[in-house]
């Protein structure tokens, strides 16, 4: 999970969070979520399922953040995993 902590267009531009989603014998598709100051994202680090024509299939999602043009841009970012 991703906070923003920072206002976009007040205290920085670009860093946008960027996830790509690798299909498989399709494009890769970006997605830029529009976040703003104390927006939490949850987002999957490896795959998630999606829903296809023959039933469910895993995609590779990755996730990273665009340039930062101007300014400085704090996230707070919490890690969930399986500790078992």
């Amino acid at each position: 999970m991703a906070v923003l902590l920072s206002a976009p267009g007040e205290q920085f531009e670009g860093g946008e969070f960027v996830l790509t989603e690798q299909r498989p014998r399709r494009q890769s598709r970006a997605m830029v979520p529009p976040l703003r100051q104390g927006d939490a994202l949850v987002f999957a680090v490896n795959q998630r399922p999606v829903a296809g024509q023959r039933g469910d299939y895993r995609v590779t999602l990755r996730h990273g953040v665009s340039e930062l043009r101007r300014g400085e841009r704090y996230t707070l970012g919490l890690i969930f995993h399986d500790a078992a």
